[in-house]
């Protein structure tokens, strides 16, 4: 999270389809694929607001931990139960955080915590990584607190890192420079495809970095320093870090947000890849995310600098067939995401908080399939998850008749800004054109594959079903990422 307009705040494989080979929608009906199963039953949702969700999976199910110590539980990844919320001698995760963890809230100045991680130790117990920040500085304390269960209760194992320090050596021994050293917040822990122990954190102030840890305590390697710079730095506002690994593609992504959390901030999710966990992440167009920083010459906080960077993956939108605004409409600052994929890499999950259109600072958790491009690049789902099957897999799609008609189509671009993106209306034609307020060509390959050509730039990714919350109906859609690094969301007129 980053270091302002946060005081007010309290409120899983990739579905990597290997089919290749295809043909153009235009050709004849004698090569249309079978007809497709029918769609899963209308599902039913229960809502939980969790800010900064990071996920971990055990055998009870999925649990999100996230800001102010609030967490949820879930069997299904619709029907959500609230488990703690909020910064109290209550909050059933501790015996009573406010005493546990005083060092950590002393050193911040803050009654609260931001974002927090847990993961599984070795010896099968859980691990939560928790962090104290100031809010309107990088003053932030980060530490982990031990338990038996997932749900706890957390003891607390101690501080291992702290920023912030204004005129004195920090972490690294050099005076603390909050325009090069990061803000110790937004952890996530994790084991690489080598089996070694690392964290990811940052927001802000110098960028997002990477720690080896030890894996029997948890905390950093001796002799790091702050760690391995990943992204960012000079202010920019990009944070919460979260990192992927396919086996099946071979890379490790950072997954980031730029921008602000508030409904004004224009939080989006963007992402780079790199082949080691060290990096260099790059984004589509090959730039390097460590040279995604703001310029110390403009005034603070300059997105202008950092918009060409990164894959944009989900950002506000709204879209405009829809009867009114509430959830179901769009999105307002959906951001500080976290990932999971099953053993076999046959779903992908992405979990993230969101606003929505005309309802302010409410904010949800909201879970959404990730599939892979043929080469490798994430795209997301439109729609929440509602219990479809990954894209690829038999019954996934209608027949591909079902996908001519009008659509709605959501740009994710680069800007960060407060504007809510309104969706444009389009024909897809059987003939492989696009016609409307966008025009182009379109086609769909190896029976999911998708194929969007809009002004000479050709986006890849699926199709796949979707539930259209504001219809009340499954539909169909698409979501493909152009060489420039800006999705497209398609999604079929119920």
């Amino acid at each position: 999270m980053g270091t302002v307009s946060r005081r007010g705040l309290f409120a899983a494989t990739a579905a990597l389809s290997t089919a290749a080979g295809g043909t153009a929608l235009g050709a004849g009906r004698a090569d249309a694929a079978p007809p497709g199963a029918e769609p899963p039953p209308a599902p039913e949702f229960t809502e939980v607001s969790v800010h900064d969700p990071s996920v971990i999976v055990t055998d009870a199910g999925f649990h999100v931990f996230g800001s102010h110590l609030s967490a949820a539980r879930s069997e299904d990844l619709l029907h959500w139960e609230g488990v703690a919320d909020l910064v109290s001698h209550e909050n059933p995760l501790f015996e009573d955080v406010t005493e546990e963890l005083a060092e950590a809230f002393a050193w911040a100045g803050s009654e609260t915590l931001w974002a927090a991680d847990v993961s599984q130790t070795p010896d099968g117990r859980f691990r939560m990584y928790y962090c104290a920040c100031e809010g309107s500085s990088p003053r932030s304390a980060m530490g982990t607190a031990i338990a038996d269960d997932v749900e706890g209760p957390y003891r607390d194992e101690g501080i291992f890192l702290r920023s912030g320090m204004w005129d004195e050596p920090s972490e690294d021994g050099e005076i603390y420079d909050a325009l090069v050293h990061p803000n110790a917040i937004d952890p996530h822990a994790f084991v690489d495809a080598d089996g070694n122990h690392r964290l990811v954190y940052g927001s802000y102030s110098g960028g997002i970095f990477l720690l080896d840890l030890d894996p029997a305590t948890g905390h950093p390697q001796p002799g790091q320093g702050y760690g391995i710079h990943l992204a960012g730095g000079n202010h920019a506002r990009i944070e919460a870090p979260y990192i992927l690994h396919s086996r099946r593609t071979g890379y490790y992504y950072l997954l980031l947000t730029f921008g602000g959390l508030d409904a004004d901030g224009g939080y989006n999710v963007r992402v780079g890849r790199a082949r080691d966990v060290q990096g260099p992440y790059l984004d589509p167009r090959g730039q390097d995310l460590r040279e995604a920083k703001a310029d110390p010459d403009l005034p603070l906080f300059d997105d202008a600098s950092i918009e060409p960077f990164g894959a944009t993956l989900v950002g506000n939108h709204r879209y405009a067939d829809a009867a009114e605004d509430g959830p179901g409409s769009g999105y307002v600052s959906p951001g500080h995401v976290s990932a999971w994929s099953s053993p076999d890499e046959q779903d992908t999950y992405l979990f993230l908080h969101s606003r929505f259109p005309g309802t302010d600072e409410l904010h949800q958790l909201r879970v959404h399939r990730i599939h892979f491009t043929r080469d490798g690049w994430p795209v997301v789902s439109p729609h929440r998850y509602a219990g479809e099957l990954p894209a690829g897999a038999h019954g996934a799609l209608p027949h591909r008749s079902a996908l001519e008609g009008a659509w709605q189509v959501v740009e994710h671009g680069r800007e960060i800004s407060p504007e809510v993106p309104v969706s444009r209306s389009v024909q897809l034609h059987r003939n492989g054109r696009i016609t409307g307020e966008l025009t182009g060509r379109w086609r769909l390959e190896g029976g999911d594959r998708a194929t969007v050509i809009l002004d000479g730039e050709t986006c890849s990714g699926v199709f796949t079903r979707g539930w259209r919350e504001s219809a009340g109906a499954w539909t169909t859609t698409f979501t493909v990422l152009g060489p420039d690094g800006r999705s497209l969301w398609g999604t079929r007129e119920a």
